[in-house]
């Protein structure tokens, strides 16, 4: 581990806090340090309050606060004497406990303090870092994990048994703390858990930090020393059978879940390495790194991907809970039974979430959890991980609970995946901002290179090809639609990064150039065709077994034209075109019911904000209607603009539950035209 404390303000003469906000975001950005959620930290230092009394305090890192980029405000306030009374308790529930430490909070509006409070209250040192470094929980996940610690640190370190977080472990350190510490203890060692360090400054307590990591580093690289790179690779795109069982597994996972799930694929060399062993179904057997990666990723992944192996999951996951219910002392809901890691030696590992976010959090995890499972079994004589029990204590631990109790209902298509065609401007990219609105993942499509800029105009990071984004639910494919084996490609792109597609909006369109019949080259007629209708009918054919496996019921929206009722003179192609568009819509929406896919279409009429419509062709156009532009563009009953939003929130209406009923209907979004009515 590199010493970074210089890296930007140091905040040593900024005092205390700036110091520990510093300390804290160095810690909290090394993901084999801290991973989302793991860890804390915290330092002693008065506070005047709101009297103008200074406050002996202690200050914690808040929940919600992530600590790579944490500031001052995250880290509550809390009266140390009242933590030190509340030490003295015999017993305290964790409630109760998180209702005390909010209590002694000295600021009311700072954030709900870590359930580690009392922990930090205790330790007789000023600054306190805490992390659940990969390779600390990696020597203490062994049969004789204790001794090993012993063993690389000698006496430096005080030992802690595993003890649930909260009040019981700040009374075991309590207990331990007299028999082991002394003057030269560093740090401290909690046994499936993580790591301790503190001293007199977070400089102190930052500089141990990257002590003891180097120690058990240097440990282990000479008694486990890593494996050369393995040449395991997995196909990065799979063939078409293969991503038709991924969108049917995530189906299937899905339907257990109680609702769609996003299911994202990984095939980089560590996940080929690890689902190529031998002992897969063993070692992934084991469990997690720590207890708490269980709300992320269940205790166990699954591994195949047939329908006997999700069925064993479940009822493993079942079993477990029906086996362990009885140590829960309040009434609880089980958690859905769905797998969040899929381990197959063909697709590689599969992360499923409730959102992009947090499928790529179980990921992030698991990406470090194989690296020490392998290590463990080749050279260390086996993984040995927290019994079944524990981890159960953890996923089904009432501060736990209640977090899923707050959560609320997920968004309206949270979990839903979204194809969008001509998403990079005008109507096409007002229905995918819209669609990302109500929650569901955007596979963007687009001639233009725009569509890789997500809703923040951000561009992909390369080097994380299943999360590019800054908005992860965003993923950007330049592709012709007109081009079979562009869409192809962007097509198992989307379903590689969301696991399959629920809704297809068709937004893709051209109007070609406004001329006569008498003077309509051929040619044009062609082009017009080809992107407003042979480009539909490809892209029908491809998806439509996609969206009979949807966990919600395919849907699809084409942006048609008021055309098709009205056509315009000098617009013969773009007429025509809508028209045949609406045709093969309506025999989609007849053959698909069965599958429960529903068809339907918007006809917009004048939407002026989108690139069909030039200030050129809009005079063009008026001139014909004896019109300015200004009445051209409110020509219509209701005498108003259509804008690209208004079109997008009918779209996304229609790709709603509110119209679970309602399939091969044409609605007019135009502001009312005499023509049509």
């Amino acid at each position: 581990m590199e010493d970074r404390w210089g890296d930007g303000p140091a905040g040593a003469s900024s005092g205390p806090v700036a110091e520990c906000v510093h300390c804290t975001r160095l810690i909290g950005s090394d993901p084999s340090l801290v991973l989302h959620g793991g860890g804390n930290s915290s330092v002693k230092a008065p506070v005047v309050d709101i009297t103008g009394r200074s406050v002996d305090a202690i200050h914690v890192k808040g929940s919600g606060w992530d600590m790579a980029t944490i500031e001052a405000p995250g880290l509550a306030p809390l009266h140390l004497p009242r933590l030190h009374e509340l030490l003295e308790l015999d017993e305290l529930s964790d409630p109760d406990m998180m209702r005390e430490l909010a209590a002694a909070k000295v600021d009311p509006g700072a954030p709900n303090p870590s359930v580690e409070s009392l922990l930090h209250a205790f330790l007789p040192h000023r600054a306190v870092q805490h992390s659940h470094a990969d390779v600390i929980v990696q020597l203490t996940n062994l049969a004789d994990g204790d001794a090993v610690v012993r063993e690389v640190f000698g006496g430096d370190v005080v030992v802690v048994p595993y003890v649930m977080p909260g009040f019981d472990l700040a009374r075991m350190v309590r207990d331990v703390w007299p028999e082991q510490a002394h003057d030269g203890t560093t740090g401290m060692v909690l046994l499936n858990h993580g790591l301790f360090t503190f001293g007199d400054d977070s400089l102190t307590a930052y500089r141990r930090h990257v002590d003891l990591i180097n120690r058990a580093e240097a440990w282990l690289d000479r008694e486990a020393p890593p494996a050369a790179a393995d040449a395991a690779v997995l196909p990065p795109i799979l063939p078409e059978v293969l991503l038709e069982d991924l969108a049917g597994l995530r189906a299937a996972m899905s339907r257990h879940a109680g609702g769609p799930l996003i299911v994202q694929r990984h095939v980089d060399p560590t996940v080929a390495s690890f689902v190529g062993r031998h002992d897969l179904e063993s070692l992934s057997g084991r469990g997690p790194l720590t207890p708490d990666h269980v709300i992320r990723t269940k205790r166990v992944p699954m591994v195949g991907r047939d329908t006997a192996a999700l069925d064993g999951f479940v009822a493993d996951y079942q079993g477990y809970v029906d086996q362990h219910r009885d140590r829960v002392r309040t009434e609880f809901v089980p958690v859905d039974p769905a797998p969040r890691i899929v381990l197959d030696p063909e697709l590689g590992m599969l992360t499923a979430g409730r959102s992009v976010a947090a499928a790529s959090i179980a990921a992030d995890i698991y990406h470090h959890t194989m690296p020490v499972l392998a290590r463990a079994e080749d050279h260390l004589g086996g993984y040995v991980p927290l019994g079944a029990e524990h981890l159960f204590d953890v996923e089904y631990w009432d501060l736990e609970q209640a977090k899923l109790a707050a959560s609320g209902p997920p968004p309206e298509l949270g979990g839903a995946v979204a194809l969008v065609t001509g998403a990079a401007s005008g109507i096409g990219r007002a229905c995918a901002d819209e669609l990302l609105r109500r929650g569901a993942a955007v596979i963007a499509v687009d001639r233009s290179d725009a569509v890789l800029r997500d809703t923040d105009g951000q561009r992909p990071d390369p080097q994380w090809p299943n999360h590019q984004w800054p908005n992860p639910q965003w993923h950007g494919v330049v592709a012709d639609v007109t081009d079979p084996t562009a869409m192809e490609a962007a097509l198992r792109s989307g379903v590689e990064a969301f696991g399959g597609i629920d809704v297809v909006v068709v937004a893709a369109g051209i109007f070609g150039p406004s001329t006569p019949l008498t003077e309509l080259d051929g040619d044009d007629w062609r082009r017009v065709m080809a992107v407003n209708v042979d480009s539909v009918q490809w892209l029908f054919g491809r998806v439509g077994p996609l969206l009979a496996v949807s966990p919600i019921g395919g849907r699809v929206v084409v942006v048609g034209s008021k055309n098709v009722p009205a056509p315009g003179a000098g617009a013969a192609a773009y007429s025509a075109s809508k028209a045949a568009l609406q045709q093969l819509c309506r025999v989609a929406a007849l053959e698909w019911a069965p599958e429960g896919v529903r068809v339907n279409s918007v006809h917009p009429d004048a939407v002026f904000d989108t690139g069909l419509w030039s200030d050129e062709l809009v005079a063009q156009r008026a001139a014909r209607y004896g019109m300015t532009p200004e009445e051209y563009r409110t020509r219509n009953l209701l005498s108003t603009e259509v804008t690209s939003a208004q079109v997008a929130r009918s779209v996304g209406a229609l790709c709603s539950d509110d119209f679970g009923a309602t399939t091969g209907a044409q609605v007019p979004v135009d502001g009312g035209s005499d023509r049509v009515l």
